[in-house]
């Protein structure tokens, strides 16, 4: 009887034999540099509060108890900043992480994201890290590095931090950027679409881009710095049309970080989509104290699909979504 299904792996094996060397070369660069590896739960209590990412959920029998609902983890960073915390020193991993509603030439529901934090180190100390691993596992070449403000003002001509909301939206309409079900009454999400939509699809492909002093109401979990306008001390890097990496100097203010928490809950309350429960275990070991760091989230799938020169992500994860 003829098998219908597809069975065979997207990638190549010879593909995933040199997606293999490179996982080993990127342990090596953590490991020459004196950063452990770490395991965290992928699946947790709590949930991303960001309302523009959707966490999976999962449900748990305990034995004679009532189902408790999970999440699979979006990033690992809440309990990597709690082993921080405790004193674990610099630390990196490499994990499974999830992301609903995300699927197509970049994307795949589930990803392998390498994310670490470096003790003392600033934002900018950390993207030179980046950077470095950048050349040595994929043989990148030197990068463009310019403001978010620059970005703006070279695609589409405007001033992101003193820009009103009605010239946003005629940009918007300029450059024809669908808003179907986006909430346009939210600056930073018209701010966010022109990026996405507009801006990253005329970065130089073939060198990586990094954008830096993010406006302060993007910090995400980023700390402010002052000045006029305040920004956020992040930074990101694009590379052959995607976005490869998001680095943070991070926040360590426990009642900071609870009230951008809860500022996202409410942005979900509006945009209909369901609560997450606060990590209040990210809370405590923030209360308890982080250690001056810095920290980034760097997509492994993207970086080799970069450094091999691939179309597309199936071309380098073995099975995706469609034949998993």
């Amino acid at each position: 009887m003829h098998n219908a299904y597809v069975w065979q792996p997207t990638a190549s094996i010879e593909t995933l034999k040199q997606r293999a060397i490179m996982i080993a070369n990127i342990r090596h660069f953590f490991a020459k540099r004196g950063v452990m590896e770490v395991e965290t739960p992928v699946w947790s209590q709590a949930g991303v509060s960001n309302p523009y990412i959707v966490s999976m959920t999962s449900e748990y029998h305990p034995p004679g108890g009532a189902a408790l609902l999970g999440y699979l983890q979006t990033s690992p960073e809440y309990a990597m900043k709690r082993m921080l915390a405790a004193g674990s020193g610099c630390i990196y991993q490499m994990s499974k992480a999830f992301r609903d509603g995300e699927s197509g030439r970049y994307h795949n529901p589930e990803f392998t994201m390498l994310e670490w934090y470096r003790l003392g180190f600033d934002h900018k100390q950390l993207l030179t890290e980046v950077l470095a691993l950048l050349t040595e596992i994929a043989d990148a070449p030197a990068p463009v590095i310019m403001t978010y403000a620059q970005a703006f003002k070279n695609s589409v001509q405007i001033d992101p931090h003193h820009v009103s909301l009605s010239v946003l939206h005629d940009c918007l309409a300029k450059y024809q950027v669908d808003t179907v079900n986006a909430d346009l009454q939210d600056f930073d999400l018209c701010l966010q679409l022109l990026m996405t939509e507009v801006i990253e699809r005329q970065l130089e492909p073939n060198v990586p881009t990094v954008i830096i002093d993010f406006p302060a109401s993007q910090a995400a979990l980023a700390r402010i710095l002052p000045g006029d306008p305040p920004v956020a001390a992040r930074f990101e890097v694009y590379w052959q049309g995607v976005e490869l990496a998001n680095g943070f100097y991070e926040l360590s203010d426990a009642s900071e970080q609870r009230a951008r928490f809860q500022d996202d809950l409410a942005k979900r309350e509006v945009l209909g989509e369901p609560l997450i429960p606060i990590d209040e275990h990210l809370l405590a070991a923030l209360d308890y104290g982080l250690p001056d760091c810095a920290g980034v989230a760097l997509g492994v799938d993207r970086l080799i699909m970069c450094a091999l020169n691939a179309k597309r992500l199936a071309d380098v994860i073995a099975f995706p979504w469609e034949r998993a």
